[in-house]
């Protein structure tokens, strides 16, 4: 089972799909929960045995599919996950022969891809010999990702059905196999571990709350004994698994850090940016969302001459966008509309996707959203330009939120005062602000390493035989 059942902290998805029919778009989310309601309902009510719970556990991915199918005409993201699992078998048989040899890594969405690409693109340059075979659970990491050219072949994940996983080994006979994050698919692993067919948990981050530390976890925890390694990113992962008797555990950090300094070195000029920054100071929000951008709104409305603003948000359909325009009482332009003419324009709103990364080289100050819902997104990137972060107050499941707060390289804000208060100290004091960027630029320069390390562990030990 993937990160919504095993307890995690669920994600936004980065990809605006938007539903073209009353029915919500999150009503295939709601499905997951659904789906294994027999499931949660026998591990509410007493310890089962592991041949049970596989039995309701096939029952919840029959259910889940069977229901992704009914609302598919009705939810994009269900349709997409439908359609693109169709002939996944021959799609696959026309870039996987017999003979060749493959590693299969699998990623529940596009973050998850982000996070592994470091691992994927070393084993890609270090281990030609092999052709790569890229899964995705989500239509929100494989639409965005499906051309990617680093990878043999690019696929759905098939329902977890013990008959398609069986058969999905079997078409991609991989020799080696990597999840990436959160993923705990019961058949693919098991049959993956019937067939001696190593399979390495990478980027793992571990909560107390999950199913596998609980007392009816039995089940659960076979699944994590089934992998030959788990590299995990932080201590407390670490300790939470030994303590359970998992062994096959190593602490090498969060290959994020690494994705990000590859960013920061291969991003692209944006001179529409840097003519509408001129000589000001440039404050840039990223992945905003609603409760992030009326507080900054209102800071920009009082105080709008201090800086120049950029909004990179979450969403970018026409509605949101005309929404966040209304919150300004200055000057705003959209990116897809800014001519030499706009500089004169306080407000900038980039309605586009794929920017915001090489965007943050351009602030002097970056907001990051999301932390006034399920969590914030991505605040390395900034921090790995030097640039002090702010986000909202929902941060405590992410460890390096904590880390960058702990060293005074990002606050957090709940309201507006709070808000004003940290940009005037930033502002006013250069001697704080000056430490606030050297503490972001540091502290991920001083975590990157974990894909050499994870590579080293895995080639070395494992894949030597390759070479001969």
């Amino acid at each position: 089972m993937a990160q919504w059942l095993n307890g995690s902290t669920a994600r936004q998805d980065n990809l605006n799909i938007k539903t073209h029919m009353p029915l919500s778009p999150y009503a295939f989310t709601a499905l997951r929960l659904y789906a294994f309601a027999p499931l949660c309902l026998f591990i509410t009510f007493g310890r089962l045995k592991p041949g049970i719970m596989k039995i309701l556990y096939n029952i919840g991915i029959l259910i889940f599919s069977a229901l992704a199918h009914l609302i598919s005409p009705f939810n994009s993201r269900a349709s997409l996950w439908v359609k693109g699992r169709k002939k996944w078998a021959g799609k696959i048989s026309e870039k996987i022969k017999p003979g060749d040899r493959v590693i299969w890594i699998h990623c529940a969405s596009l973050g998850e891809f982000e996070q592994g690409r470091p691992v994927i693109e070393a084993i890609k340059n270090k281990m030609p010999v092999f052709k790569i075979v890229i899964t995705f659970f989500s239509p929100s990491g494989y639409e965005i990702r499906k051309n990617y050219n680093n990878a043999d072949c690019i696929s759905y994940l098939p329902a977890d059905t013990p008959g398609n996983a069986a058969k999905f080994i079997d078409i991609v006979n991989p020799e080696y196999v990597i999840f990436v994050k959160y993923e705990f698919w019961n058949n693919y692993i098991s049959a993956l571990y019937r067939n001696r067919i190593p399979l390495y948990l990478i980027s793992a981050i571990f909560r107390p709350g999950q199913h596998f530390f609980k007392w009816y976890g039995t089940f659960f925890r076979s699944m994590l004994r089934k992998f030959k390694k788990i590299f995990v990113q932080d201590q407390r992962s670490y300790d939470l698994l030994t303590d359970i008797g998992i062994r096959n555990v190593s602490l090498a950090g969060d290959t994020r850090f690494d994705r990000v300094i590859q960013i920061a070195v291969t991003v692209r000029d944006i001179p529409q940016l840097e003519k509408f920054r001129g000589s000001e100071k440039l404050f840039l929000a990223g992945s905003s969302w609603r409760q992030d951008e009326e507080i900054i709104a209102e800071y920009i409305n009082s105080f709008p001459l201090v800086m120049k603003w950029v909004f990179a948000p979450h969403e970018i359909d026409k509605s949101n966008i005309e929404r966040l325009e209304a919150l300004f009482k200055v000057k705003c332009v959209r990116f897809s509309e800014y001519s030499e003419i706009s500089t004169d324009a306080r407000v900038l709103i980039i309605d586009n996707i794929g920017m915001l990364s090489s965007a943050y080289r351009y602030a002097y100050i970056a907001a990051i959203g999301g932390g006034f819902g399920k969590g914030i997104h991505n605040i390395l990137e900034p921090a790995c330009w030097g640039i002090p972060v702010v986000f909202g107050p929902r941060y405590e499941n992410f460890k390096e939120a904590v880390d960058l707060l702990s060293i005074g390289g990002a606050k957090s804000f709940l309201t507006f005062d709070d808000f004003k208060r940290i940009l005037e100290l930033w502002l006013s004091d250069e001697k704080i602000y000056s430490n606030s960027a050297e503490m972001a630029s540091k502290y991920v320069k001083e975590n990157a390493g974990a894909s050499e390390f994870i590579i080293k562990e895995i080639f070395d030990k494992d894949i030597n035989k390759a070479y001969s």
